[in-house]
């Protein structure tokens, strides 16, 4: 048995403004085949003797990870919600306690949520040459056949590949080298790009963890033994899992051991990193432009432009990449696509909200959209889903009004309770508790309008919620 073990914790900062902290590149549909999550755990499940999947995931994206796997019928196994991120060696940890409990002789395959693997046959057949080294207690790595010096990329020196198989060992792990290095890598042929996708056995790993980082070993097995479950996840216990040294898998494992092979992969590879790298999972045109959306251009070549509503109008421009959102436009160099992490950190550090949400914002019950906002009023547009409910919660600073555009709401305020149906309104004044509820079989969408000294997401006291965010700070 394979448990497809997919780590969905990433922030994708490099592919802002469309990837954003709260909605990261890894929940995106980037390039029109769903999400590169949904496609990672199809991916995993379509192997042969794959059980249902664990994922890993921030907990602030816990409810989009589970409606996205609703979406393509997957039932995981587990969803692990790490209240901090502690990079991949803490995430692989836990999954590989649990099924070290569940089903010691089952093999994890390590999987980020955010590659793109466009052959997936040669993925399975990489997979399987790489079993029975798994069952018989190797650290099996695949390693990417290069097709150009990249930079980008971290490294794997292998040796000889066995006679009756494609599998080799490994050698050493090399760090990002610059081009001129990096073609001495291509030229040699022996080296492949470093995938991040792994597979062993549970306690192969688990054995060599507690060997080389206690700390971390013991602060996992504590996260996973004191986790609680919450509706249909499992929250790692927060002081134990945040007191993990945040490290990746190949600095904590992978580069220490001996037993370590390695298995060629050659299935159209991409970790999506950059926008460069998003441009070449597109066909370009006759001047080695790739536009989406709406785009419209003039003496413009060899650039990657792309609109999510919005016209873009480019004139006698060559390798640049244009993005647009509804609240953010990026202008860059394709030659430095790869610093816009550094204008995301100079953002963040200015407190621009920008980075972490964008202007529709997704909750389990729904979502919502910021439409204007001045002073002392804010109009937003609320979608809930058939049989959506917020949760009971009053405002300190601000009333609301509330305009049915399409279908029925049921609400609560104080102690009254009402129907609304379209073009139907009613006042929440500030202070009173209320609830909002979509007891219909089809999208309840309404206007709402905010008036009052703060405005801010933080204004809300949550008294019950089916979702069980009574103690979070979010909008509803």
């Amino acid at each position: 048995m394979i448990i497809p073990v997919i780590l969905s914790g990433g922030s994708g900062t490099r592919l802002w403004p469309l990837s954003r902290k709260l909605y990261p590149k890894q929940l995106l549909d980037l390039t029109g085949n769903g999400s590169l999550l949904q496609a990672t755990v199809h991916r995993g499940c379509g192997l042969k003797g794959a059980a249902n999947p664990i994922i890993v995931c921030n907990e602030s994206h816990r409810f989009m990870v589970a409606e996205q796997l609703r979406q393509i019928n997957i039932h995981p196994d587990t969803i692990f919600l790490e209240p901090e991120g502690r990079n991949s060696a803490p995430a692989i940890a836990v999954s590989a306690f649990r099924v070290q409990a569940e089903n010691p002789e089952a093999l994890l395959l390590v999987m980020p949520s955010d590659h793109v693997f466009k052959d997936s046959a040669a993925f399975y057949a990489a997979v399987e040459d790489g079993v029975k080294n798994a069952e018989n207690g190797d650290f099996v790595l695949f390693g990417i056949v290069p097709t150009s010096p990249e930079t980008g990329y971290g490294y794997v020196r292998h040796g000889d590949a066995a006679e009756v198989s494609n599998v080799s060992p490994v050698k050493e792990f090399v760090e990002k080298p610059d081009y001129q290095t990096a073609q001495a890598y291509l030229e040699s042929g022996e080296y492949f790009w470093n995938s991040g996708v792994f597979l062993f056995k549970p306690q192969v790993f688990l054995d060599k963890l507690k060997e080389l980082e206690p700390e971390l070993y013991e602060a996992c097995r504590l996260s996973v033994e004191k986790a609680r479950v919450d509706l249909d996840f499992v929250r790692l216990h927060e002081a134990s899992f945040i007191s993990c040294p945040a490290k990746s898998v190949d600095y904590a494992v992978m580069e220490r051991v001996t037993n370590r092979v390695v298995v060629p992969l050659d299935s159209g590879w991409s970790d999506i990193g950059s926008w460069d790298s998003l441009m070449r999972e597109f066909t370009d045109d006759e001047n080695g432009n790739v536009f989406v959306g709406d785009v419209v251009t003039e003496g413009v070549t060899n650039s990657f432009l792309h609109s999510s509503g919005r016209i873009i109008g480019v004139v006698g421009m060559d390798n640049v990449v244009v993005v647009e959102t509804d609240d953010a436009v990026l202008v860059a160099d394709r030659k430095t696509a790869q610093d816009v992490k550094k204008l995301v950190e100079t953002l963040s550090k200015a407190g621009r909200e920008e980075v972490s949400v964008h202007r529709k914002v997704y909750r389990p019950w729904g979502s919502y959209e910021r439409i204007d906002s001045g002073g002392r009023f804010q109009v937003k547009r609320i979608v809930v889903k058939p049989g959506g409910i917020l949760s009971l919660q009053m405002h300190h600073h601000r009333a609301e009004h509330w305009v049915v555009v399409t279908g029925t709401a049921s609400v609560l305020i104080g102690e009254k309770e009402m129907m609304l149906n379209e073009d139907q309104s009613t006042y929440i004044p500030i202070g009173v508790k209320h609830r909002l509820t979509n007891p219909g079989k089809i999208d309840l969408e309404l206007i709402e309008v905010q008036t009052g000294s703060y405005l801010g997401e933080d204004d809300i006291s949550r008294f019950e919620d089916v979702y069980g965010r009574s103690k979070e700070i979010t909008k509803s």
